[in-house]
């Protein structure tokens, strides 16, 4: 251990002064450079080197258990405790989880839905139980308001939409872009918070029109809607709260990015098995085929 201290501290401080102060021979020390590495130190060095990627193509956001997947899917085997040890001596560190941002105007004379959902966040399968709300991002322009529609299924986003007001055209194109994506089934669950766009009779009116059961949550209740505002946390996490936005065009670019290629496709989801929910789904599929 003092050798390697030393071999740390190399470059900031003489040799000879470094073995005095730690009471080592010179010569020790450089005949413990001279040694091969161990077959375990090897492993490991290969192993550093496959963690530094996937952090990197992570954004900065995996930590050792997402990390540990990653390699066990690209045939690497190790464990979780020596990803973790490898991981804190390289100083690699995840950025850290932050608090959800609750924005929901419920002050509205507009009729409320009764909460369906009850704060069951299970599905059996796709298309029985949705869940939608609204977040903002600061840009060098001015506010951008996102509004997004989950899968409870495999947390997938099926349907989002973008724009520089509080409109209820926002939340009504981003479910027209669910209902595109995927068509509903009878019993579909919709559930939302009490906010005035999704109380609005134009929402209202859409959900009908799809036969889609419409769900709200409980007054001033963030927890009713749970998993979307767990979304809006990792999002702000991983993306909006590491970036400036200059213009309105670069964030929707950027969130087009995260969601569609990264958050859909690739990160993987502990909910979900440490897969994505792209291929969650796919596996879904695949098992009821083979039934």
């Amino acid at each position: 251990m003092r050798y390697q201290f030393i071999q740390s501290l190399v470059g900031r401080f003489p040799v000879v002064a470094l073995c005095r102060v730690f009471q080592v021979a010179k010569s020790g020390y450089y005949a413990w450079r001279k040694r091969k590495p161990c077959p375990r130190q090897q492993e490991n060095a290969v192993i550093v080197v496959r963690i530094r990627e996937i952090f990197a193509l992570s954004r900065g956001t995996y930590g050792s258990p997402r990390i540990l997947r990653e390699l066990w899917a690209q045939g690497v085997a190790c464990g979780k405790h020596r990803v973790a040890k490898l991981m804190r001596r390289a100083g690699i560190r995840a950025v850290s989880p932050c608090r959800f941002v609750v924005t929901t105007d419920s002050k509205h004379a507009s009729p409320v839905a009764e909460n369906l959902l009850d704060r069951d966040f299970s599905a059996q399968k796709a298309n029985v139980k949705w869940a939608s709300d609204i977040t903002y991002l600061r840009t060098g322009e001015g506010w951008l308001y996102l509004a997004v529609v989950l899968d409870l299924f495999s947390r997938r986003v099926v349907g989002w939409c973008m724009q520089a007001s509080l409109e209820r055209s926002l939340v009504l194109d981003a479910l027209q872009s669910a209902l595109g994506q995927r068509p509903p089934q009878a019993g579909l669950i919709h559930h939302s918070d009490r906010g005035s766009q999704y109380a609005s009779a134009d929402f209202q009116a859409a959900l009908e029109a799809a036969e889609i059961a419409c769900s709200m949550s409980r007054r001033g209740n963030c927890y009713d809607n749970a998993t979307v505002e767990s979304f809006f946390g990792t999002l702000k996490q991983e993306l909006a709260n590491r970036c400036h936005f200059a213009t309105r065009q670069q964030a929707r670019q950027e969130v087009f990015e995260y969601i569609e290629v990264w958050y859909n496709r690739q990160r993987r989801h502990s909910s979900l098995g440490y897969v994505s929910p792209v291929e969650f789904e796919r596996r879904a599929l695949q098992s009821s085929a083979s039934a």
